[in-house]
């Protein structure tokens, strides 16, 4: 079935980049021949140790590196394309802020970078402010905000511009689990309206409660990639969950069993995750009427990121293309990096 390139907004096919000396000869390769296609809407996760290669590999896709050898389309255009900087939001692993300028004004900066009007940018801030739970601190010095708070304004800011594809690296770093438990909602409800979101994080617990997709990295290569559920499902086992078997009935099942030849390796009781745990202490004490200082919680998704397909901002290119195994070659053949 021919997919229409509406419905991909990263494709890359063997991406390569080389780091060369003084003398232009081959000193790291930081990146080897990785295929990558995130669709329209998706969570992806980009996973590796450091040094595998994801932030080469993100740099590329925002046209800050040349690759090597490869191709690559973000949102249909050449990364090195200025307008397709327009839909792109990206919060880097580092929050680079301003230190002296307020949670406000940083906002207003980055708006100001987009061309936003002045009636935008104010309605766009004191609804992200209020999203990220910053409002009752957006006076403050960012300088003077823990680096929790600064992870979240730095989300505002790769916001602001209403983006259809979010990069973001790292983005609960810093945070606690209040605060991201706060921002892992706020990632799955942008892309259940039709934002995409390339993610990377060391956080595996994050990886798996967001992502449909993810891309094992390791020496350059994508060493693994796919679902979760595929990818961490056991095939050798089963899982059997019940109410609590007393000891009379858990004889009778182990004589069953050993009837087939099948053996019970371990006998334990259900655990909550320790998030969950915590979110319900925290919760408690709220309801309780216990106050703490620092960021607020969060507010509602902001109304104008609520495009599920932000037709008037993403230029779509509407040329007939072909596929091959779900690549689209012919946008891919027009983008050749040399």
């Amino acid at each position: 079935m021919i997919q229409s390139t509406n419905d991909i907004d990263i494709a890359c096919a063997g991406l390569t980049k080389t780091f060369r000396d003084f003398w232009l000869r081959p000193r790291v390769r930081a990146v080897e021949n990785v295929d990558l296609e995130v669709r329209r809407g998706q969570v992806y996760g980009l996973l590796g140790p450091n040094g595998s290669g994801k932030s080469t590999t993100i740099k590329m896709l925002l046209g800050l590196l040349q690759p090597t050898g490869g191709r690559i389309a973000v949102l249909g255009k050449r990364p090195k394309d200025v307008s397709v900087k327009q839909n792109i939001g990206y919060l880097p692993e580092e929050s680079y802020l301003y230190r002296f300028l307020s949670g406000r004004e940083t906002l207003e900066y980055y708006g100001r970078l987009f061309r936003l009007d002045r009636q935008a940018r104010r309605e766009r801030i004191d609804m992200l402010l209020e999203m990220v739970g910053l409002d009752a601190v957006q006076d403050r010095p960012v300088g003077e905000y823990s680096k929790g708070m600064q992870r979240r304004i730095g989300l505002a800011q790769s916001l602001i511009n209403d983006p259809q594809l979010l990069i973001l690296d790292e983005p609960t770093s810093g945070l606690d689990p209040v605060g991201a438990k706060q921002i892992k909602d706020l990632i799955a409800t942008l892309a259940s309206r039709g934002k995409t979101v390339l993610l990377c994080s060391h956080l595996l617990s994050d990886v798996e409660d967001l992502c449909d997709r993810i891309a094992i990295m390791y020496g350059g290569k994508v060493r693994s990639e796919g679902t979760c559920e595929g990818l961490l499902q056991e095939e050798h086992a089963s899982l059997l969950e019940t109410s609590e078997i007393p000891e009379t009935a858990l004889a009778e099942v182990r004589e069953v069993l050993g009837r087939h030849s099948v053996t019970i390796s371990s006998i334990k009781r259900p655990r909550r995750r320790l998030e969950s745990l915590f979110l319900e202490i925290v919760e408690k004490a709220r309801a309780e009427g216990l106050k703490t200082s620092g960021a607020g919680n969060s507010g509602s998704v902001a109304s104008f990121l609520a495009n599920p397909t932000n037709e008037e901002q993403l230029p779509v290119e509407s040329e007939a293309t072909n596929n091959v195994d779900g690549v689209d070659t012919k946008l891919l053949d027009s983008l050749v990096d040399r």
